[in-house]
């Protein structure tokens, strides 16, 4: 039985939900917002999108543990995951790395421009890039306070009001 892209979305979400509760809970982190196709009405999004904010000393290692726990989610229905990071100032530093054993020299495949200088962070800051309008005005911020720019679509309005509620 083929699933509909209505539970696609919907194990996007499921999948969103978990990660913002956990990563909430790291030191450091201070901003969790959503972004990208899924905040649309698009039916079948092919991924999910993540913006984490975080302190210039925090530890990415957990954040990166997050991170893997969604996209093995998201690949479970043969999507996909990104958890893109940014500082304080707005300014967009990479993504989480994929690997769980991160360090120089370790992986060959690693495209990232600095890999090891900040473990976990995979600054591949030439292939992607977030402009800081978008990082400091994202279209709905999940943590530490909702706020919403935007109409969003019922499904994911109503995660976001899961979230808005939660202890």
């Amino acid at each position: 039985m083929k699933a509909s892209s209505e539970s696609h979305r919907q194990e996007l979400l499921n999948g969103l939900r978990r990660f913002a509760a956990s990563a909430r809970q790291i030191a450091g982190v201070r901003r969790i917002a959503v972004l990208g196709s899924i905040v649309t009405a698009k039916p079948d999004p092919k991924d999910i999108d993540v913006l984490v904010v975080v302190a210039d000393d925090a530890d990415i290692e957990p954040l990166a543990t997050c991170s893997r726990r969604l996209q093995g989610h998201a690949q479970s229905v043969n999507r996909g995951a990104d958890v893109f990071v940014a500082d304080e100032r707005g300014t967009y530093i990479g993504r989480t790395c994929h690997w769980k054993d991160c360090r120089p020299g370790v992986r060959r495949s690693c495209d990232a421009l600095h890999c090891g200088r900040r473990p976990y962070l995979h600054d591949d800051l030439d292939a992607i890039a977030l402009n800081s309008s978008l990082v400091l005005s994202p279209p709905v911020t999940l943590w530490p306070d909702v706020e919403r720019r935007g109409q969003l679509p019922p499904d994911v309005e109503e995660v976001v009001a899961a979230l808005e509620h939660a202890v």
